[in-house]
C-alpha cells in the first residue's frame, strides 16, 4: 500500500526502455541535446486503462474501484484514471444525469483515495450550480480532499452541445511534487498553450484524463497516436523538463455523436528522456499500466523560463506565413 510519502529513489526506478522522439519544430539541437537537472526521487503512477461503457456510471466507478485497489497493491502512489468515466464521453445520459462535484461520484473516488491511501486523478462530468455541465477532472490526496478541479478548455466541436468550456488553470503543490491537470485535447498540437501555461505556472507533472478515440476499423497496425500524441507530450516535456502522462478509455462507443467507433487505450508517459510507458491497443478489456517517473527538477521560475525557453532555441517573434 502507497504512503503519501512513499517516494523511491531515482535510481531503484524500474527500468524502462526508452523510445527515441519524434522530431519538433520548436527543438534545435541545443533544446535536444540540453541535459535535465538530475531528480531527487521517483513517482510511481499508476495508468488505469479503463474499459467505460456509456451511461453506466455505477458499473464505470466499480471498475475504476477496482483499478485503484489493484494500483495501491503495486504500490503506486497516484493513480490516473480516464476522462469522463461516468457517463462516458459525449454520451447524451451526461445531459440529464450529470452530478455537483462534491457529489456522489467525487464522493466515491474520494473514499477510494482513503481507503487505499493514494492519490486519485480521474474525469467525471459535473453539473455545476449554474446548471452548466463540464468535463472535469479532479485531483485528489490521501485524506479525500480535492485538491484542484480542471474543466476542460479545448472542447472538440462534437462536445459543444453537451459541455461548457473552462475557463481556469491550477497548479498544486503537494508531496509527490507540483502537479498540473488537463484533459484529452487540451495537448492537441494547436492546444498546446493550455500545456505551456501549466509549465509556466511551475507544473512538474501534467496529469490528463483522457479518451483517445479511432473509427472502428483502425488497428493497431495504423499506430494513430505517434505524431497525434507523442509528439506534443514530447514537446512540453523537453522544452520545459516535465512529465506529461495521459490515461484514457477502452471500448466501443454507444451513444452520442462518436457512436460505433472506440477508444482504443495507448495511454502515454513522456518526459524529457522520452517515453517512459505506453498502454496497449486495446478496445476491449482494461489494463493497469504502472511506470516510475524521476521527479522533474524545474529551477527557474518568471521570466527564467522565457530565458532557458530561447537558449534551447523557442522563438516568441515568428508570425506564421
Amino acid at each position: 500500500m502507497a504512503s503519501l510519502f512513499n517516494f523511491r529513489k531515482a535510481g531503484a526506478a524500474v527500468p524502462v526502455a526508452l523510445s527515441p522522439l519524434v522530431p519538433v519544430a520548436t527543438q534545435d539541437a541545443g533544446l535536444l541535446a540540453a541535459p535535465a537537472p538530475a531528480p531527487t526521487s521517483t513517482l510511481r503512477i499508476g495508468m488505469g486503462q479503463l474499459l467505460v461503457e456509456g451511461g453506466e456510471p455505477d458499473r464505470n466507478l466499480d471498475r475504476a474501484a477496482l483499478m485503484i485497489a489493484e494500483a495501491a497493491a503495486r504500490g503506486c502512489d497516484l493513480v490516473l484514471l480516464p476522462e469522463t468515466l461516468d457517463f462516458a464521453w459525449t454520451h447524451p445520459s451526461a445531459l440529464t444525469e450529470a452530478q455537483p462535484i462534491p457529489g456522489r461520484y467525487s464522493d466515491r473516488l474520494c473514499e477510494e483515495a482513503i481507503r487505499h491511501q493514494v492519490y486519485i486523478c480521474a474525469g467525471l462530468t459535473e453539473r455545476a450550480p449554474s446548471g452548466r455541465i463540464y468535463n472535469a477532472a479532479l485531483l485528489i490526496n490521501p485524506q479525500g480532499e480535492i485538491l484542484t478541479k480542471y474543466h476542460k478548455i479545448n472542447l472538440l466541436t462534437v462536445e459543444h452541445p453537451y459541455y461548457a468550456v473552462g475557463q481556469t488553470l491550477n497548479v498544486v503543490d503537494t508531496p509527490l511534487g507540483k502537479i498540473g491537470v488537463n484533459i484529452c485535447a487540451d495537448n492537441f498540437i494547436d492546444g498546446l498553450a493550455i500545456g505551456h501555461t501549466l509549465a509556466r505556472m511551475g507544473a512538474e507533472f501534467i496529469l490528463s484524463p483522457s479518451s483517445w478515440t479511432v473509427d472502428y476499423s483502425i488497428t493497431e497496425e495504423h499506430d494513430p497516436y505517434r505524431e497525434k500524441w507523442v509528439k506534443p507530450y514530447s514537446i512540453l516535456a523537453r522544452l520545459y523538463n516535465v512529465a506529461v502522462v495521459g490515461t484514457t478509455s477502452v471500448g466501443y462507443i454507444v451513444g452520442g455523436p462518436y457512436e460505433g467507433k472506440k477508444s482504443v487505450g495507448c495511454s502515454l508517459a513522456v518526459d524529457a528522456a522520452g517515453i517512459r510507458a505506453q498502454g496497449k491497443f486495446n478496445e476491449f478489456a482494461g489494463d493497469l499500466v504502472v511506470v516510475d517517473i524521476p521527479r522533474p527538477v524545474r529551477p527557474e521560475k518568471g521570466t527564467q523560463i522565457g530565458e532557458m525557453l530561447l537558449r534551447k532555441g523557442f522563438r516568441f517573434d515568428t508570425l506564421p506565413v
